[in-house]
């Protein structure tokens, strides 16, 4: 839509480990605990961690997971360097024994297995994203960097998820937000999440490079202030786009816009001449591509003015001007007032297609302003977003914990007094149950090893509140998913990793599966996320034998 469109979404994931993306990029306890371990003689007993989150960010009722092949990039390259090691010794007590070093030197993630819901997902709380298996000293070793490559990256897509379902699949989605975000990876991450979210494009040029993302871009109020008056216009003349002798623009467009000023009933004069001249100049460098920003001065009286007479003298050498950008001002009616332009002109001067070209919007836009907009009726085709989807302003991070779970075939359980930071023990199986009109109704957790629940229209599966003792429900399912698969064992990757194209088609071919009033903006509809009977007796069994026993004296 925008003039610079450098590629179509490729086919190919991205098979580059960003360089941060390393062992250390993690937490110093990790490592004080792998030494206390590899000292307690414990660093072969067999771990089983889950990674996953207590709540919904932004007041939702659904997450997107994301980030998965970020974190089997980092666990296949799963290595200390030499450097690494000799920062460690110098970082770490000097009573750490030098044997501990040698065994850092030589870990690897071969012995690890690490089960996935598939990236792309619509998840839930408490159900595990990543069920991490394997020597316990690695495992760990693990925690931080995954919970980094999954936290952001989640939360990135969901945001960009909700942006879409607030702005409707006709509606073109840009993402404008690497000046706005948090350093350079936060802003290629930003991109790259937010196009497999439901945007579609950004103005990103490297993670277009990196990802295969379509990029877009047009030019800034700097490129407008930078012509004064019309003198300034060394070229004026374009070849039409047939052939033939080149037409001076410059004064067609004068022409033109003697003629517009009478439909837009104001005075040509009052229209800036430097406006006009950035706008030639600019529709000359991309006749077939020519969008233009219209607020540097006034929307109405110089700006959209000057672009019709620029579009207009466009269409007289054979080309079509994609549209204009509105930065500033009050956009709904901005909008709908050039969209009126733009048809007015088209039947006036017989140019079907003027009607329609494209209005895009910018200027500090969040979901909620989008949903403002839909209720106001306004005329934008396309939302240039920055700020707020970036740095996820409402919400700035999504949560996730890595909990032991279970150690040497015996669970693990962590304990407190907050309800929900309660973690669900041992091996899990997650289902996803659904009804006969395709919605998904639940997700199901059982103990590894338990009969998987069966689709059956008589058989009925009953589905307790892990919690809550008289929140239970029976489900006789059409259709059972297990949500989890092997991605990683033996030492290698198992599955084929699809494309971000693939997982953005993923996102909202998950959405789809929920209910409307799960995804609405305004108090949604929580989903079901439950346990099997098996489980939840195992849970409230271990929960007492773990919990003290106070005593009043």
């Amino acid at each position: 839509m925008e003039v610079a469109v450098a590629r179509d979404a490729g086919d190919q994931p991205a098979t580059s480990q960003n360089w941060v993306v390393q062992p250390l990029l993690t937490d110093l306890y990790q490592i004080t605990m792998a030494y206390a371990y590899w000292k307690s003689g414990k660093t072969k007993e067999h771990s089983v961690f889950n990674l996953f989150f207590r709540k919904n960010p932004f007041h939702g009722e659904f997450t997107i997971f994301a980030g998965l092949e970020e974190c089997l990039k980092f666990v296949k390259n799963f290595r200390y360097s030499d450097t690494d090691i000799s920062y460690l010794r110098s970082v770490l007590p000097a009573s750490v024994e030098p044997e501990f070093f040698d065994y850092l030197r030589h870990l690897t993630t071969e012995d690890v297995v690490l089960h996935a819901v598939d990236e792309g997902e619509v998840v839930f709380p408490r159900v595990p994203l990543l069920i991490v298996e394997g020597p316990l000293v690695v495992c760990q070793l693990l925690e931080t960097t995954l919970l980094t490559l999954v936290n952001f990256a989640s939360l990135m897509a969901t945001n960009a998820a909700r942006y879409r379902m607030a702005a409707g699949k006709d509606i073109r989605l840009l993402e404008f937000g690497l000046r706005r975000s948090q350093g350079p990876d936060g802003g290629l991450s930003a991109s790259k999440y937010a196009y497999m979210g439901g945007f579609d494009g950004t103005s990103n040029v490297l993670a277009g490079k990196l990802f295969n993302i379509p990029v877009n871009g047009t030019h800034a109020h700097a490129y407008v202030t930078s012509f004064s008056e019309l003198e300034e216009l060394q070229n004026k003349c374009l070849m039409p786009r047939d052939g033939g002798e080149p037409v001076d623009v410059l004064e067609r467009a004068l022409a033109w816009r003697e003629k517009l000023a009478l439909v837009f009933n104001v005075l040509p004069e009052e229209a800036s001449a430097g406006e006009l001249a950035a706008f030639l100049s600019f529709a000359m460098a991309y006749p077939n591509g020519f969008l233009a920003l219209i607020d540097t001065y006034e929307v109405y009286r110089s700006g959209l003015l000057n672009f019709c007479a620029v579009a207009l003298t466009l269409n007289d050498l054979g080309y079509r001007a994609l549209g204009i950008r509105i930065d500033s001002g009050d956009l709904a009616y901005l909008s709908r007032t050039a969209r009126d332009m733009f048809e007015k002109i088209s039947q006036q001067f017989d140019i079907p297609w003027f009607a329609s070209m494209t209005i895009v919007a910018s200027n500090d836009i969040n979901e909620e302003t989008i949903i403002s907009l839909n209720e106001q009726e306004h005329s934008i085709n396309c939302f240039g977003i920055g700020t707020h989807l970036v740095t996820c302003q409402r919400q700035p991070a999504l949560g996730c914990v890595y909990k032991l779970v279970e150690i040497n075939g015996k669970p693990r359980m962590k304990l407190s007094q907050e309800v929900e930071k309660v973690s669900i023990p041992g091996r899990s199986a997650c289902y996803r149950l659904f009804g006969k009109d395709g919605s998904a109704l639940i997700d199901l957790m059982t103990r590894f090893g338990e009969p998987s629940p069966e689709a059956s229209s008589t058989q009925k599966t009953l589905c307790r509140h892990p919690f809550q003792e008289k929140l239970r429900t029976y489900v006789s399912p059409s259709k059972v998913v297990n949500l989890h698969r092997t991605y990683w064992k033996d030492n290698k990757v198992q599955l084929p990793l699809p494309s971000l194209f693939e997982i953005r088609q993923r996102v909202q071919a998950s959405l789809m599966s929920l209910r409307k009033d799960i995804k609405r903006n305004l108090n949604p509809t929580p989903y079901k996320v439950g346990v099997s009977v098996e489980l939840y007796k195992f849970l409230h069994d271990l929960w007492l034998e773990h919990a003290p026993i106070g005593e009043l004296v």
